[in-house]
């Protein structure tokens, strides 16, 4: 076992193991999936890990490395769990195995891919693999995942059980494709590490604004994706989206609007404007097209001084290629900055009545900033108001109850001068 600190005080300990939820789950579901050919085992092991640093680590301390102490237990309680399953034993394992199961807990690199591709195989639903993969390779909250794909928690959980059990039966394999598949099954991976950056970029709940250890597991995954495929434009595109809202990470306390621009990562605006040139040499998809408007955001002077004639065009060329509720509602946000707020007001009405939008908060908040500028502030205050109800991070919470009560002592004075907050914008 890893080497431990002296006995520890309840807040380190409690901040040891959030930071260590954070940065080392995947690994311990990963790795303990590697030993054990069973998913739901995995993931059952590492919660008993995490629940037992609970109890040893305020009496012998916090281990130096403790992803190792993690795994380690997490594996040792997997050996004693198949050990009492001896009729499984004898049995094919659940996940296939294309190398021997590894008998030391430790913590490969590749682990995570492919603990990636196997939640993303193809003979799961779309839904399913993005749910699976928010829920064991990062530890995200089935709450939370519900949030994301705009379902309710009972569907997200019933669609993972569901996932889980048809690994299982199917026999699905544990591992990465290999160079001949990997084209035909990178689409869905983008499309799962894109929403893992999306969590950890706009947190659906918690206190912070940013979940920095998603935003850079979905970073770091790209990365390895984009070394073993240089040349597809989709994880190219995607890399160079992700890179260019990054940039904007020391400023996320602020919305897009008031964000100061020079402290902005200039390094990552750079870097993602040449691999968003690379991806646009053919045929732009999705990833490219959201790029080319994190870049007129990246580019541009001011909020005000924003290209919004070209960012609406290309929210039109997104909705071509993704058709989706959001993106409709970002390119009526981006109208009303190009025409004004009674045309932006009237595009989000427009899409205001789509059912996927009920939880949305940002559909509220982007009604009420518009009705601000008009000078509506009885009607922004009730907009706010329905936002914060529906924001689940604690930060967004609050500032949109700022921002209620703030309307409403506009209301009450009656001062429809200087609206300036402009629009709520999903990308901020």
């Amino acid at each position: 076992m890893d080497a431990v600190t002296p006995p520890s005080a309840a807040g380190d300990v409690d901040t040891a193991l959030t930071r260590a939820h954070r940065a080392e789950w995947a690994a311990v579901v990963a790795s303990t999936a590697r030993l054990t050919g069973d998913l739901d085992l995995a993931e059952e092991c590492a919660q008993e890990a995490f629940a037992r640093a609970v109890e040893v680590w305020p009496v012998r301390g916090i281990p130096d490395r403790p992803g190792a102490w993690l795994t380690t237990v997490a594996a040792n309680r997997a050996r004693d769990e198949l050990r009492r399953r001896t009729a499984l034993r004898r049995r094919l394992p659940l996940l296939v195995r294309e190398d021997p199961p590894d008998d030391d807990a430790c913590w490969h690199a590749d682990d995570r891919l492919r603990l990636v591709f196997t939640c993303c195989h193809p003979a799961l639903s779309r839904e399913a693999q993005v749910g699976l993969t928010l829920r064991l390779v990062c530890g995200v909250s089935t709450g939370d995942v519900a949030a994301v794909l705009l379902v309710s928690e009972p569907t997200m959980a019933a669609r993972i059980t569901r996932a889980k059990r048809k690994i299982a039966v199917a026999r699905i394999p544990f591992r990465v494709p290999d160079a001949a598949e990997l084209p035909a099954r990178i689409d869905v991976v983008c499309d799962v590490l894109y929403l893992v950056f999306t969590v950890g970029h706009a947190p659906p709940s918690g206190e912070a604004r940013v979940r920095a250890d998603l935003v850079d597991e979905a970073i770091a995954l790209t990365r390895m994706l984009h070394g073993m495929l240089p040349k597809s434009r989709a994880v190219t595109g995607l890399l160079a989206l992700m890179l260019l809202i990054d940039a904007r990470r020391g400023t996320r306390d602020e919305l897009l609007p008031d964000q100061d621009r020079s402290r902005w990562d200039r390094a990552l605006i750079d870097e993602g404007l040449a691999l968003l040139a690379a991806a646009t040499t053919g045929a732009a998809d999705r990833y490219a097209i959201s790029a080319a408007i994190a870049a007129a955001h990246a580019q541009a002077p001011t909020w005000r001084g924003t290209d919004w004639a070209r960012i609406v065009e290309l929210y039109g060329l997104l909705g071509l290629a993704w058709p989706s509720p959001v993106v409709t509602l970002n390119r009526a946000v981006a109208l009303g900055m190009r025409d004004g707020p009674a045309a932006g007001l009237a595009a989000v009405d427009a899409v205001s009545a789509d059912p996927a939008l009920s939880r949305y908060p940002y559909l509220p908040a982007a009604r009420a900033a518009f009705l601000g500028e008009l000078g509506r502030w009885d009607e922004a205050a009730d907009a706010y108001a329905a936002a914060a109800v529906l924001a689940g991070s604690t930060a967004e919470r609050e500032r949109l109850r700022g921002q209620t009560a703030d309307a409403r002592l506009r209301a009450a004075v009656d001062n429809s001068e200087g609206g300036e907050a402009g629009p709520v914008t999903v990308d901020g």
